[in-house]
């Protein structure tokens, strides 16, 4: 039997993927799908995508999670999210929500951390990002009752300070601080729930 340990480091196989540049206005793309990854081969594309493109890389998660892979109404992937376990402790969050460490104990599932979020590179859609955000947060909560039995109430991000935080924003996503602690790859980094 393979060990859930060994499975998360084991390597991810590459995915042949279309490159073509996808540079429609986000009407001409729309309905926009996000697609069920109950399949292999979509599992294996979105792990690959996530690997080869984001800047963090990509290892299989564990614990209640929940990933996206958005493609337009032909079918053609543009974007890649995960959502998942959020942080024991963070300060801005905690003082955000204004809960007591008992509370935070109990109440911990009901908030969801937005792991990844790769639009991919040959993707150059205007409002795209924000418009993903949207579509995702209307449904997310639902998601997560499905498959793990509760709703979340909250999601939060922590975004590199390299970047602006730009599609957050123009989802009206608030910045209730930033956090002290590093990260595991050592860079600061400011969290953004909505």
């Amino acid at each position: 039997m393979l060990s859930l340990n060994r499975f998360r480091h084991m390597p991810i196989e590459p995915v042949e993927h279309e490159i073509t540049p996808i540079t429609e206005a986000l009407p001409e793309l729309q309905p926009l799908q996000l697609l069920d990854l109950s399949s292999k081969a979509l599992k294996a594309l979105f792990a690959w995508l996530l690997a080869r493109y984001h800047y963090l890389s990509f290892t299989q998660p564990v614990g209640n999670n929940m990933p996206y892979l958005v493609a337009d109404r032909c079918g053609r992937p543009l974007a890649c999210f995960l959502f998942g376990s959020v942080a024991w402790s963070c300060a801005p969050r905690d003082r955000y929500i204004g809960w007591r460490a008992a509370q935070r104990q109990s109440k911990l599932h009901l908030v969801t951390n937005n792991h990844r979020f790769l639009i991919l590179p040959w993707v150059q859609v205007p409002c795209l990002a924000s418009h993903i955000l949207g579509l995702i947060a209307r449904r997310l909560s639902r998601d997560l009752q499905m498959r793990y039995g509760h709703p979340i109430l909250l999601m939060e991000i922590f975004v590199d300070r390299r970047f602006h935080g730009t599609c957050y924003k123009a989802e009206n996503w608030q910045l209730p601080g930033q956090t002290t602690d590093r990260t595991r790859n050592g860079s600061f980094q400011q969290i953004v729930p909505p």
